[in-house]
């Protein structure tokens, strides 16, 4: 099968977990848009979704799914998006199309975090994949310098990208991410950083992982 075909597969596994009569979060990229696609079998069970960048927005719309205003409700019933990497404690980097801070956000409201991925997204340790960081666009210079001094690795610019948020990215490349959490909260102390791509504090609940031989399920105790 192919990396596409996969993520078909997991995409349409993960609506089994779709409560009707629900408001449901929905991510960003190449693997939730093949949700996207699947929810549209199951589109008029739904109140509607909260998307978690405009690309998400448009495309649920274009679908004919009511788009959510996430400030007019309290909470989610299930949050299904990717991720460029996970640990086997379904700690994730995420923000590989940039849209990490409203991900993170939308997972936080939501009870229940389905990731969907293909098989090669599962690693023992975290951080092969640069790890983004969005930024406040004045604060980018000593971001860097400081990512540097007390984090390590090599953080460089996303050329000509803009975020929903109007920030910018770094990636930081040659991380070894053996402790997620505490990494996590030692980026978000550095002031500047809006938020970064480590979703460990608040992981994923489920992933689904799209394999040759079936989609399979690996949950937290």
């Amino acid at each position: 099968m192919t990396q596409d075909e996969l993520k078909n597969e997991v995409a349409k596994a993960a609506l089994k977990y779709v409560t009707p009569g629900t408001i449901i979060g929905v991510g960003t990229g190449s693997t939730a848009n093949f949700f996207i696609d699947q929810l549209a079998t199951i589109k008029d069970s739904i109140q509607g979704a909260v998307a978690s960048s405009i690309d998400t927005a448009n495309r649920l719309r274009s679908i004919g799914i009511n788009v959510v205003n996430l400030n007019e409700i309290e909470e989610i019933s299930v949050y299904v998006d990717g991720a460029d990497e996970s640990d086997h404690q379904l700690n994730l980097l995420k923000g590989g199309g940039g849209a990490l801070t409203r991900e993170k956000i939308v997972a936080a409201v939501s009870k229940q975090f389905i990731c969907i991925a293909d098989e090669s997204k599962l690693v023992d340790v975290i951080g092969k994949f640069p790890l983004p960081i969005e930024v406040i666009p004045m604060a980018a210079s000593y971001v860097k310098r400081e990512i540097i001094k007390s984090i390590g690795g090599s953080p460089v610019l996303r050329e000509e990208l803009t975020t929903d948020n109007g920030n910018l990215i770094l990636d930081i490349h040659g991380l070894t991410i053996d402790e997620p959490k505490a990494l996590e909260n030692r980026l978000n102390n550095i002031v500047g950083i809006v938020t970064n791509g480590l979703f460990a504090n608040r992981g994923a609940d489920i992933l689904l992982l799209g394999s040759e031989s079936g989609v399979k399920t690996i949950a937290l105790d």
